[in-house]
């Protein structure tokens, strides 16, 4: 049999952030210690049918105290921008402010990210696909302020571009800054796990689906084959199917 190298959440040294808006989802991710963080965007909130943003943060707020959790601003101006992330950093000490790292219009929003950086608030700038987006977030950041630098990898592979070298750049143009944190965003597929460990990134958000297949690392090939010859042969005879 072929076997693959024995891993586990707990022996990766990247740190998994689960990503979503389902609050019964999100205690049961906080729950598990190799769950370091939770991120959530206006998107995931209103797909899980979240109305009120407020209330919704201070209620998952109530129970996550100990571990970073990233809520993003909404508005597409900078000056409301900027209270939103004000009062959003107010809930708590573990709080990230997500910015997107430009608004619809295409400006940029380094200068806001830097006014907030030097007040002390911790932010996460998001939708980051190309290193010069990536150099110019990390030149706004406050060197003694934690941050986080979201690089949608997963939507960088989606236009057929290798990832890896982008995030490996981008994990050396971070490191200017000690406290900044690059987070391998928008990951399609587990290998994404062990990529961004290999490389030294330091986060990687990961959605519900994949986090399910978090028992898989380290699984037997050749069981899995056979897993997987059992399911056909089961779906066949649920169907009913003849010849």
């Amino acid at each position: 049999m072929t076997a693959a190298p024995h891993r586990s959440p707990e022996s990766l040294k990247v740190k998994i952030f689960a990503d979503g808006a389902d609050k019964a989802g999100m205690l049961e991710m906080y729950a598990k210690p190799y769950i370091k963080g939770l991120t959530t965007n206006p998107t995931l909130m209103a797909k899980a049918g979240i109305k009120d943003y407020e209330v919704f943060a201070r209620d998952i707020l109530a129970t996550i105290t100990d571990k970073h959790l990233s809520l993003e601003v909404f508005s597409d101006e900078f000056d409301e921008m900027e209270r939103q992330a004000l009062r959003i950093a107010g809930w708590g000490d573990n709080v990230y402010v997500k910015i997107p790292v430009t608004n619809t219009r295409r400006e940029e929003s380094h200068a806001l990210v830097r006014r907030l950086a030097d007040r002390g608030v911790k932010v996460n700038v998001t939708a980051i696909m190309t290193l010069e987006q990536v150099r110019d977030t990390v030149a706004s950041l406050n060197p003694d302020v934690p941050a986080c630098v979201s690089v949608f990898a997963g939507r960088i592979a989606d236009t057929g571009i290798d990832p890896v070298p982008v995030m490996q750049a981008s994990i050396e143009l971070a490191s200017m800054k000690p406290k900044a944190e690059i987070i391998w965003a928008s990951p399609r597929e587990l290998l994404n796990v062990i990529q961004a460990d290999a490389i030294g990134c330091q986060i990687i958000t990961v959605t519900n689906d994949i986090l399910k297949k978090l028992s898989l690392l380290g699984y037997d090939l050749g069981d899995y084959s056979l897993d997987t010859v059992k399911m056909f042969r089961g779906d066949a005879v649920s169907a009913g199917y003849t010849l």
